[in-house]
């Protein structure tokens, strides 16, 4: 009988603990999962990188904390930096405004991900979600700047030279 459910990593990991506890080797557990869990079952690397950690000791259900970006880089001044560097210019590269501020790049790409939610499209920063108004504009003026392209060719490209 196959479930459709996704379980979360913490009862993924405690599955793999439990098993590896009865002795049962990776290939096995992953198997297992497949059996029960199909397509929502962990990756067989996750599974060995698990049951390998509970052979050496490790007790805990999560992962071990990363190093990440300091707090101090986050704070609300430094991340109003950044937006501010990249509303003036959305084509700023992530080290020239590690650079410019004296922060890791690391700490910028979480800024900018993470806290101002925005991701890189052809070479500008945009914001990740956009309102349902906002798309509707956007492709409205795409619509018509594409209409008077093809209604006079020449004429779009003398304006856009000027």
């Amino acid at each position: 009988m196959s479930v459709s459910l996704k379980m979360d990593k913490i009862e993924y990991s405690a599955v793999i603990k439990f098993f590896v506890k009865e002795g049962l080797m990776p290939k096995e557990i992953h198997s297992k999962f497949i059996k029960v869990y199909e397509d929502s079952s962990p990756l067989f690397s996750t599974i060995k990188k698990w049951a390998a950690e509970f052979i050496r000791g490790h007790t805990s259900l999560r992962d071990d904390p990363c190093e990440g970006c300091p707090k101090s880089a986050t704070t609300p001044e430094i991340i109003e930096q950044v937006h501010d560097m990249v509303l003036d210019d959305r084509q700023m590269k992530v080290c020239e405004i590690a650079e410019a501020i004296g922060i890791s790049k690391e700490c910028v790409g979480y800024i900018l991900h993470e806290e101002l939610d925005m991701k890189k499209l052809c070479a500008r920063w945009v914001p990740r979600l956009l309102t349902a108004d906002q798309k509707y504009t956007r492709m409205k003026i795409s619509k018509q700047c594409l209409q008077r392209f093809n209604k006079n060719k020449t004429d779009l490209w003398i304006n856009l030279l000027l």
